[in-house]
């Protein structure tokens, strides 16, 4: 008997995959919600000619909810409407009768086995043999052995819009069972597979099967392969299908040595079906497009050459590679966003109480990375940064705000999302991420201002709630491939770090705590691989006029201002020892630090954030008065003064400004 499962897998095959999206789309909810998984949606959509890919097809397996708006009536309802007769209906009285039909290879007339609720067996009936004429056969070099070709003269049969007469047909077998076929236009155009019936565990063998089996998309490549090798070659139907296929030949040849051969751009797929059936696989040369393949290689190189390379495959890369003290020493070092900092990719936190300023120094942070600016003294690796602002657009373009008037310009390199989302849905997750690719530009680093808001109803004080966030975030992490930062506050006793349940701080590469003590607040570093642990960072926060609300009163925000980290560098650098350099070196500390860290306007972009800088016009005037030498010498004394100070790389000089190098 027939079981549910079974049933609706029945059912779904039947309905044509290559349909309208929203049809596709509707079709697999259904099947979801029959109690099928990802693998029947998935291989049921590869068998369509608009196949998009298993990424696209798990993206949206994924965004199916179980609301129960689209239920398995519908999966039924959709089949019925396309012919579909119900199998556990039908099979009850008798056996179904073999028909007589030809089998691909050996024997023409040896007669298979057809499910019912298929049509395969009659449309290939009325085909006839094909002959080396064909124009795709011939385009593609190839042989009419096994194949047919749908005739003008037979019953008009129409497959997505296409009337197929002329089509070259390719069935697909299992044993002596006919699954289904494909179709192929003489012409241009997209392949297209018989509506009613489905692959299942079949597929078509170019060559008999001995110890060696190449598995293939199509019969184009199945071709070539067989002709270079004299081996055999099976045809999947669908870069979706070769698991499934390799599975089945691994099962059927436990012996046979199994060589994935994809198309170019699908080797990572490959990859991992190869490890799958402990089999090789040989890939396209790097230099080619996506989607060359074996025919196309054969065709611009020669069957010679394709011998050459089908004769060479690789093991695929081991999941676990064993390192030695010397591979060690081999692997790249870590790389940083923020040196010392915060790492390129992974997951960090900032923390701190409430009116910390925690979001007013990641503002400052984001805005350095985007610029690629230094940060507080440490150097920053330039990416595009996408700030979360989930509590309140007004908050955030207010900082923003003051932070362009403060420093004269902000990074074009940023952007924001004002809207609610959650980490803990899967679907938000996935649609942010298409978000960051659909803009055009990519998002290195990703902050969520508050953690609290990306997870609204989580409790944080659950290891299992806390565990949903953490893999949440780090999934995120994984589809951008960069940084995600999360912004968070702390518990009631500030001493004991982060909120929450403790799982979250073990789980990050890097956290910075953010502390305050009156006006004088301090940045730590409190986790970094490879990093400083402990050391402060003091800063204070500028209040900044944004303009008047309708009262007439001012609106303001705060911009970052650090503190002592002018004096500290001036201490770092080993200044010249006496002389007119010694005399304008220290003139120009108490000068910088009454200059802010106001960027002037017309300063060069190059100038680090938050590093003070003044004209070399100011510079010489307010320096030559310390300098001991006749007045009218003072002005020429300064000038050589401040030009060795930048010789010996203590200051630089660009745009007619100084700093501090």
């Amino acid at each position: 008997m027939m079981n549910e499962t079974e049933r609706a897998a029945d059912a779904l095959h039947h309905i044509d995959a290559g349909c309208a999206r929203d049809e596709w789309v509707r079709a697999g909810m259904a099947a979801k919600s029959a109690g099928l998984d990802f693998d029947d949606f998935h291989n049921w959509s590869a068998s369509a000619g608009n196949y998009a890919g298993e990424n696209e097809c798990r993206t949206v397996w994924k965004s199916f909810d179980d609301s129960g708006a689209v239920t398995p009536a519908t999966l039924y309802g959709m089949a019925f409407a396309q012919g579909w007769k119900d199998p556990s209906k039908s099979r009850a009285k008798g056996t179904r009768p073999n028909l007589p039909i030809a089998k691909a290879s050996p024997s023409p007339t040896k007669p298979v086995k057809q499910a019912a609720s298929a049509n395969a067996v009659q449309v290939w009936e009325r085909c006839i043999p094909a002959t080396p004429a064909e124009a795709y056969i011939d385009r593609k070099q190839g042989k009419p052995d096994g194949l047919r070709v749908y005739p003008a003269s037979a019953s008009p049969l129409v497959i997505r819009g296409q009337n197929v007469a002329g089509y070259l047909v390719v069935p697909c077998w299992s044993g002596e069972h006919l699954r289904t076929l494909q179709f192929i236009p003489p012409g241009k155009g997209d392949k297209l597979n018989l509506p009613g019936a489905s692959f299942l565990d079949g597929f078509f063998t170019v060559c008999e099967i001995t110890d060696r089996v190449y598995i293939c998309e199509g019969i184009g490549q199945a071709w070539a392969v067989s002709q270079a090798t004299k081996a055999a070659a099976v045809v999947c139907f669908g870069a979706g299908r070769m698991n499934a296929v390799a599975l089945i030949l691994r099962e059927k040849y436990p012996a046979a040595g199994l060589v994935i051969v994809p198309d170019r751009g699908k080797e990572e797929q490959a990859a991992k079906i190869a490890a799958d059936v402990a089999g090789l696989m040989v890939g396209m040369p790097t230099d080619k497009p996506q989607n060359y393949d074996c025919n196309d290689f054969a065709q611009e190189f020669g069957t010679g050459a394709l011998a050459g390379l089908l004769e060479r495959p690789v093991a695929p890369a081991m999941r676990y590679a064993l390192l030695s003290d010397d591979d060690l020493c081999k692997l790249p070092p870590l790389q940083w966003r923020i040196k010392k900092v915060l790492p390129e990719t992974g997951l960090a936190a900032v923390f701190g109480a409430s009116g910390s300023g925690k979001s007013f120094a990641v503002i400052d942070m984001t805005q350095a990375i985007a610029a690629g600016h230094e940060w507080f003294g440490y150097k920053s690796k330039p990416c595009n940064v996408l700030y979360c602002a989930l509590e309140g657009e007004g908050g955030i373009a207010g900082r923003v705000a003051a932070y362009r008037i403060r420093h004269g310009a902000t990074s074009p390199n940023i952007r924001y999302l004002v809207k609610p989302f959650s980490l803990l849905v899967e679907a938000d997750i996935n649609d942010l991420a298409q978000a960051i690719k659909a803009n055009g530009q990519s998002a290195e680093v990703v902050v969520f201002d508050t953690l609290n808001r990306a997870a609204p109803g989580a409790d944080e004080n659950d290891s299992k709630s806390m565990g949903q966030i953490i893999a949440a975030a780090k999934e995120l992490q994984t589809l951008i491939g960069g940084l995600v930062i999360l912004v968070h506050h702390t518990g009631k006793d500030a001493s004991k770090g982060l909120r929450g349940h403790s799982s979250l701080h073990a789980a990050l590469d890097a956290a910075i705590e953010v502390r305050r003590d009156g006006d004088r607040r301090e940045w730590v570093i409190a986790k970094s691989k490879d990093g400083e642990d402990g050391e402060a960072h003091p800063f204070k926060l500028d209040v900044v006029e944004l303009g008047t609300d309708e009262d007439g009163e001012p609106i303001t925000s705060c911009t970052v201002h650090p503190l002592e980290e002018i004096a500290d560098r001036i201490k770092k650098v080993m200044p010249p020892k006496s002389g007119n350099q010694r005399a304008v070196w220290d003139a120009l500390g108490e000068i910088f630090r009454k200059a802010g860290n106001v960027k002037p306007e017309g300063a060069p972009d190059t100038l680090p954030q938050g590093r003070p800088c003044i004209t070399l016009e100011a510079a010489i005037d307010k320096t030559r008065a310390r300098l001991v030498c006749d007045p009218k010498r003072q002005t020429e004394r300064a000038q050589a003064a401040i030009r060795g100070l930048i010789d010996r790389e203590l200051l630089c000089h660009e745009g007619g400004f100084v700093w501090c190098k």
